[in-house]
């Protein structure tokens, strides 16, 4: 089932083109990386997803359920967190997971209940700080909770790890893998490694339109290049395997980086194999010998222009 289907999408402010012909589909529990350099048109998808802003032209759907601009009865579907959310500074995690709950009318107990659950998820829970206090990564974090509080089918998230360190990146990255298995998470990031670690499938925009759309895995394979990477012990004579390795049949390309050999294969079955096997016929000292795989970050440098 599609969660968010996009159909012919179109939004221009005033003469500028910001969405062209814009059609997409992200399936039911599904992460879904949203990329696209700044100005690509990435959070103006967003506003358009939640009806805070309105097409041109083309249609939106959120549950097989038409967004109105204005009037988005849709968003009772939807968890949003902003790429910077606010928070009132005075209150601690659990007032104001509360505070949320009743304006959405969410059950006392069922706002209970859900209000240590989604504490838990996030890593707050028994924190009574104010949140005026608390760091980048906390108040994502906890901007995460709220938005799952009313257990919603889709979970939108701008640029979520944006200026967050290392260790904040992986905390918020990781609820949002424990998160899809009950909702379905679309996220916004020009952070390529954080699509690659967490992304069931991309969409990548460039200037407005779908330059590409898929599973990682089967795009990630339809750009590989059978490259493969190699390092030489020190002192090894490298001018000498280079011009052996350019005579044989199954090698279309080779240049080298002091030791390090990078070789493009022809293609050929087993090419791989082949060169593993050569090299060990000639007694090369490795130290690293690694098929490479595309990277998300390399198909994305590809893409857009």
């Amino acid at each position: 089932m599609s969660i968010i289907e996009i159909d012919q999408v179109n939004k221009s402010f005033g003469e500028v083109s910001v969405i062209k012909d814009l059609s997409l589909r992200v399936e039911e529990h599904a992460v879904y990386g949203f990329l696209g350099k700044n100005g690509a048109g990435k959070t103006t998808t967003m506003k358009m997803l939640l009806g805070f802003l309105k097409p041109d032209s083309g249609e939106i759907k959120i549950c097989g359920e038409k967004v109105i601009y204005g009037n988005a009865r849709t968003n009772r579907y939807i968890g949003y967190l902003p790429d910077v959310p606010e928070f009132y500074g005075y209150m601690t995690p659990k007032e104001y997971l509360g505070l949320c709950g009743e304006i959405t009318g969410l059950k006392k107990e069922v706002l209970q209940r859900r209000t240590v659950e989604m504490l838990q998820l996030v890593g707050l829970e028994g924190n009574n700080r104010r949140i005026r206090g608390f760091s980048r990564g906390m108040k994502q974090r906890l901007g995460i909770a709220q938005a799952l509080l009313n257990e919603p089918k889709l979970l939108i998230c701008d640029e979520p790890t944006s200026a967050l360190d290392p260790v904040g990146r992986k905390e918020i990255l990781d609820i949002l893998s424990i998160a899809k298995g009950k909702t379905t998470v679309v996220f916004s990031t020009h952070i390529l490694s954080d699509v690659e670690r967490i992304c069931d499938s991309v969409g990548i925009l460039d200037q407005g339109r779908l330059a590409l759309q898929g599973k990682v895995a089967d795009i990630k394979n339809s750009y590989r290049k059978d490259v493969i990477e190699v390092d030489l012990s020190s002192g090894y004579p490298i001018d000498r395997i280079m011009k052996l390795l350019k005579e044989k049949p199954y090698i279309s390309e080779i240049t080298s980086n002091d030791l390090r050999l990078h070789i493009q294969l022809s293609g050929q079955e087993k090419a791989a194999s082949q060169v593993l096997r050569f090299l060990s016929e000639e007694e090369v000292p490795l130290l690293r010998y690694e098929i490479m795989e595309p990277s998300i970050e390399n198909v994305f440098l590809e893409v857009v222009q």
